[in-house]
């Protein structure tokens, strides 16, 4: 028998069968009609893998790896997401350069060069903590083939109506310079006052409570609730605007909140959504102070050309200056601030595409119904953000590295002309469009604005087929995801397969929770509580890591906490040397040909209670309760198998003549031992697979991760001998505590057995006497009872 190794070192080990995995093809197929297929979540190059990713991906990699074994057909691609404003702060930030202050095809060259340049090394992380994902055929959101698909999608909505252009009030970063959509908005706690100013019509002074003073030079009408007495006076009548001395007119509104404030209310150009539905609504004036850049222009008079904050605090200046602030309040409210990069959202009118979803609610919460959420509550979440949608998404994007549209503006009409499909994909400022003669090309401008990155990761589902030319097979079956982009890519994505497909994108979605510190605290450098996933393998291994993330279930929060992972592994030792020992006392075994019911009870006992949990994992599997496999098995191996039945068939195996009894316990320690590294593949890949190609078998995979998955036997129920195996274990440990009491050698002999059961012990004698070195047994039927002399 070849020597087996003392030890297992994962960090030798891992890299070798990742490398075996990409060489070998493993998890290479082309996906059909009857593929288990995964819409992966492509990571932003932005940096490198952070504990938060480690978790969510290991996760969404357990399911990958059951329904490999399970189907043997799983088509689980990878893509990175590179597009759009993360990259390009990336790349400004890593080449030391300003986007504004190149030339728009420089610095999207810059861009491609630096993605090309960053992703080996990123992409290296994934690997490392053993996605099975087909890294030989990966895609990038900015690729030509997401390109095409991404284009060919708003053609698709475009022709069917669904997407218009329109000059509109939109929100809008000053920091990154760009329109964003409602699903980009953060809520941030920020500090600041109300700010009671005088307001005054004819000699009448009205009082306004307002947070953003800045604005009063943008204020078109005042606004009061109908039914409040105090203003009903103020009906048609124009009040003056302080220092800017025009006026404006009252409205009365039944959503102005009476006892907010002084229940009297600004309605500016723009300061809130509030202020754009109104504007709207009584058709009011137009006053826009801000300049794209943030800055306020002329209409804002000795403001002109200071930022918001500085504005806002030289107003106030003046407003006590001249006798027109009469009241400060410090308060803590909260702010939208654009997600990307934390800029309090400012509306701008300006000239944007839009998807219409507004008017498509109904039809976008009946297909959330259609999917199976997991966990089922987050669904509520989706529901809940359609249903609070304000606006259309709005996808065009002020910027330069992103998916162009595949539009041309005729300059004498100022329509429209879309690329012809055939082209696709297009930028308008290289090609021309194939519906123009080359006469009028002269006439057409280029769209410069590009899509916001969502729109193309949208439409993942198709980007990911079409690598193979099968972007038809929606749905896809699982699209995981973290639940803080529920309002983001998993709505998008629906929105884009109901309108491109008039289907669902998936038919499952998993969404993971985040990774807090251990009180429960979010992740943060500024906390200095962040963990490196990089340096927590270096210390343990990607297989503890994925043991500590099967720990929580799909939507929890997981605290990171070491000892998790030193608990990952203990159980990686316990492993390699439990299969070490099993791999040993095969090395005479020639098979076993008998029944089921002709082995010893207690091999029918350890199999027949693994054949349970063979079925309560796959169960627990296919409805994504992950943290109920690693549970399970880790408890039935640690307990049943390590603690008691190896110990309890250590006679038979350990004796020199080939009996039938060790026969037995050779064929079940066979078929258990492969079937926990089985059950446990999914979960801790590396070593699995490791012991697997030490396992003696003949006609084994070449990979543990393309054999099958554990099959329930029917035959292999034997609840006799799990009554009678568990009166077996209790007695053994009864003999345990009583020779620690008294502290004796576990292997020294005890006089007297005598055992009351109600179980037939006699058919497991010979087992229970050979591990507790009874030198008599006496078994009595009753209630369970242990004497020891």
């Amino acid at each position: 028998m070849k020597e087996l190794p003392k030890r297992y070192d994962p960090h030798e080990a891992e890299p070798r069968w990742q490398k075996m995995w990409e060489d070998e093809g493993i998890y290479e197929i082309v996906p059909d009609e009857d593929s288990y297929t995964i819409d992966t979540p492509p990571p932003t190059v932005s940096g490198r893998m952070h504990i938060g990713h480690t978790s969510s991906y290991a996760q969404e990699d357990f399911y990958a790896r059951f329904w490999r074994m399970k189907t043997g057909n799983v088509f689980y691609p990878f893509g990175t997401d590179d597009n759009g404003l993360p990259t390009e702060r990336l790349v400004e930030k890593t080449k030391k350069v300003s986007s504004t202050k190149m030339s728009r095809k420089e610095f999207r060259e810059l861009c491609h060069f630096t993605i090309k340049e960053l992703l080996p090394e990123f992409v290296e992380d994934w690997k490392r903590i053993g996605m099975s994902c087909d890294f030989k055929t990966v895609y990038s959101t900015i690729d030509s083939n997401s390109q095409k698909i991404s284009q060919h999608s708003f053609i698709d909505l475009y022709k069917k109506g669904l997407v218009h252009r329109k000059e509109t009030p939109v929100a809008w970063c000053m920091t990154c310079q760009t329109a964003i959509a409602q699903a980009e908005f953060e809520n941030k706690d920020l500090t600041s006052t109300f700010n009671d100013v005088i307001f005054k019509a004819g000699d009448e002074e009205l009082i306004i409570s307002t947070t953003r003073p800045e604005f009063i030079p943008a204020c078109v009408a005042l606004a009061a609730h109908p039914d409040d007495e105090r203003y009903t006076h103020l009906k048609g009548k124009r009040i003056t605007i302080p220092l800017y001395d025009y006026k404006v007119p009252v409205i009365f509104d039944k959503e102005v909140a009476i006892d907010k404030g002084t229940g009297l209310m600004m309605i500016c150009t723009f300061g809130d959504k509030d202020d754009v539905e109104k504007w709207h609504r009584y058709n009011l004036d137009l006053r826009i102070i801000f300049t794209k850049d943030g800055k306020l222009n002329e209409l804002a008079g000795d403001l002109e050309g200071l930022s918001i904050i500085d504005a806002r605090k030289k107003i106030l200046d003046t407003l006590k200056e001249k006798g027109h602030l009469v009241k400060q309040q410090p308060i803590t409210h909260p702010v939208n601030v654009h997600e990307r990069c934390g800029t309090g959202i400012e509306f701008l009118k300006s000239t944007q595409w839009f998807v219409k979803v507004l008017e498509n609610k109904n039809k976008l919460l009946a297909a959330g119904k259609k999917i199976n959420w997991h966990p089922a509550y987050m669904q509520v979440r989706y529901e809940h953000w359609v249903e609070n949608l304000n606006w259309d998404w709005c996808i065009s994007r002020q910027r330069y590295f992103g998916v162009p549209f595949p539009v041309w503006y005729d300059k004498r009409t100022g329509e429209p002309v879309i690329a012809d499909e055939s082209q696709l994909p297009v930028d308008p400022f290289v090609d021309k469009p194939k519906s123009v003669p080359e006469s009028d090309w002269k006439h057409l401008v280029p769209e410069e604005d590009v899509m916001d990155t969502w729109a193309t990761s949208s439409v993942t589902p198709q980007i990911a087929l079409a690598m193979h030319g099968k972007q038809d097979l929606i749905p896809m079956s699982l699209r995981p995801q973290a639940h803080d982009i529920i309002r983001t890519w998993a709505f998008y994505t629906i929105v884009k397969s109901l309108f491109s497909k008039e289907t669902i994108p998936w038919k499952d979605i998993a969404i993971s929770g985040f990774v807090t510190d251990p009180k429960g605290h979010k992740m943060s450098k500024s906390k200095g509580n962040v963990v490196s996933p990089q340096d927590v393998m270096d210390k343990f291994s990607a297989d503890s890591i994925r043991f500590w993330a099967a720990g929580a279930k799909l939507g929890d929060d997981i605290p990171y906490m070491e000892k998790d992972l030193v608990t990952g592994n203990k159980t990686l030792t316990k492993l390699w040397n439990a299969s070490k020992f099993v791999i040993m006392n095969l090395d005479d075994y020639k098979g076993f040909n008998a029944k089921f019911e002709d082995l010893e009870l207690m091999d029918r006992w350890i199999l027949s209670k693994f054949n349970r949990l063979v079925k309560s994992s796959t169960d627990a599997f296919s409805a994504y309760d992950h943290s109920k496999v690693k549970f399970d098995v880790e408890q039935f191996f640690w307990n049943d198998f390590c603690d008691n039945y190896l110990e309890i068939v250590k006679g038979r195996l350990y004796d020199p003549k080939d009996t039938i009894e060790k026969t037995s316990a050779q064929y079940a320690l066979s078929q258990v031992i492969e079937g926990i590294l089985k059950l446990f593949a999914p979960i801790m890949p590396f070593i699995t697979e490791e012991i697997y190609a030490m396992l003696p078998f003949e006609n084994k995979t070449k990979s543990i991760h393309i054999s099958s998955w554990p099959d329930f036997r029917k035959e292999w129920v034997d609840s006799e001998a799990e009554l009678v195996g568990e009166d077996i274990v209790k007695a053994v440990q009864e003999v345990r505590k009583y020779k620690s009491a008294n502290q004796l050698s576990m292997n020294a002999p005890v006089s007297m057995l005598r055992v009351l059961s109600e179980q037939d012990l006699t058919l497991a004698e010979n087992d229970l006497i050979a591990v507790t070195k009874a030198e008599s047994f006496d078994h009595e039927l009753g209630e369970f009872k242990v004497d020891i002399e």
